[in-house]
């Protein structure tokens, strides 16, 4: 839901698609019911995960040089 929110804030999604999105995935009760939103919210969903650069993040190998990273 962290990303919906940052999609909204970013105005990637409508307040109307946010709240579509939104309860769309509250009352799923698995990822494959998430799987099953309507075409209309997934294309929204699709759009700002492609701005935001979703896909590009997902696919990148993790860094093997973090072994010192503190996190805090």
């Amino acid at each position: 839901m962290k990303t919906i929110d940052e999609m909204l804030n970013l105005a990637l999604l409508t307040p109307v698609e946010h709240q579509q999105i939104s309860s769309w995935i509250a009352q799923a009760d698995s990822p494959d019911e998430i799987l099953k939103m309507p075409p209309l919210l997934w294309r929204a969903v699709e759009r700002a995960s492609a701005v935001m650069g979703i896909d590009e993040d997902l696919m990148r190998p993790p860094a093997l040089d973090a072994d010192d990273l503190v996190c805090r």
